[in-house]
């Protein structure tokens, strides 16, 4: 027998000052079994942190080979912004700069590979993706204080996050990056 996701609801304040964005978000979000709890963190953070009309969790989830974690659509349904989480590949960035006019990558990963593969040509609009970089023990702290049913504030302002879960103040950097210099 096959493990099913389990369901997490989360109530966001999000204040981002640096977009000026002031939201409450009231998230269900689907974990995979194969999902790791940082992983699920990141694509938390990715959806709060790229929050505009359109935006939702991608159908297939993290399963899917068709679409990213996190998707903008116009109301037609037209695709505005492909939003990555994690380590994708190279192939499946050039297919999301192909397929959208907007696309952004939130990770901790070293980007070493993928700079060298943007550099070599591979990645369609490699200067135009949005990389939002996290550091690794900011996620694992946000991860490590997931609950299936959990109240937080999100601010982000000067490159700084700062997340308060039961009480507790998490503070880590995100930091804009580049795959190849325009």
């Amino acid at each position: 027998m096959t493990l099913g996701a389990t369901l997490y609801h989360l109530k966001i304040a999000l204040s981002d000052v640096e977009r000026g964005v002031y939201e409450a978000l009231d998230l269900r979000i689907a974990m995979h079994p194969s999902e790791s709890p940082r992983y699920l963190a990141t694509r938390m953070l990715a959806y709060a942190l790229s929050y505009e009309d359109g935006i939702a969790f991608s159908k297939g989830g993290i399963s899917s080979t068709e679409e990213p974690a996190v998707v903008v659509r116009d109301p037609t349904g037209v695709l505005l912004a492909w939003i990555e989480v994690g380590s994708p590949s190279a192939e499946r960035l050039h297919k999301a700069a192909k397929s959208s006019r907007r696309v952004a990558l939130f990770t901790s990963a070293p980007l070493a590979p993928l700079q060298e593969q943007a550099r070599a040509g591979s990645i369609h609009r490699a200067s135009a993706i949005e990389v939002w970089q996290f550091e690794p023990g900011f996620l694992d702290a946000i991860a490590e204080r997931l609950e299936r049913n959990l109240a937080l504030e999100l601010v982000h302002t000067d490159g700084q996050l700062y997340v308060t879960l039961a009480g507790q103040v998490l503070d880590g950097r995100v930091e804009r990056a580049a795959l190849l210099e325009a």
